[in-house]
């Protein structure tokens, strides 16, 4: 998620981004599993890794109980994860027990890319850069707006392209409204 050192909006967008795809496992649940020995594991917690690039290559430290975290909670833990990291103060439950991953590229002015999932997770999600473009409003009048490309990759064995199909549709609804983090 913070493959850079983002700036302080980049930093509040990445703990909405978090908030976001924890409700939104939180409400599809089959999406928030991981696959080894041969079976599906579902969890009833949800621990979203974040990537955090250092010299020394990625790292996708863990932030735990996502769903149970509010806004403040989630930016003060991924800027403790990233400070570890990138101190090499990681330990190895700070690595562990992911069971989906957040992969943001959006701060190198990458709009859109397909990230490789981490074993032995379900699926992980690419962000790319926010960027202005022309959008149709309400009224069907083309406006300035600002657009974020989503990818969602899935494997197969756990998650298929509907269920994937649903979850992303309520991260959609969920940026695009985020009064409904509330309800």
């Amino acid at each position: 998620m913070d493959a850079a050192r983002p700036g302080a909006s980049q930093a509040a967008r990445d703990a909405l981004l978090i908030q976001v795809a924890a409700v939104a496992l939180a409400r599809h649940p089959e999406m928030n599993a991981t696959f080894s020995d041969a079976k599906i594991h579902r969890h009833s917690v949800i621990s979203i890794a974040v990537a955090v690039a250092t010299e020394d290559g990625l790292y996708t430290p863990v932030l735990r109980n996502a769903d149970r975290l509010g806004l403040e909670a989630i930016s003060a833990g991924v800027r403790e994860l990233t400070k570890k990291t990138r101190e090499k103060r990681l330990k190895a439950e700070d690595l562990g027990g992911s069971s989906f991953t957040i992969s943001n590229l959006g701060m190198y002015g990458v709009d859109h890319f397909f990230a490789i999932i981490n074993p032995p997770e379900a699926a992980i999600l690419a962000v790319g850069a926010v960027q202005a473009r022309p959008v149709v409003n309400g009224a069907k009048q083309v406006v300035a707006g600002k657009v974020m490309n989503l990818t969602l990759s899935c494997d197969h064995r756990v998650v298929d392209g509907v269920v994937g199909a649903k979850f992303m549709a309520a991260v959609k609804q969920l940026l695009e409204q985020p009064a409904k983090l509330l309800l």
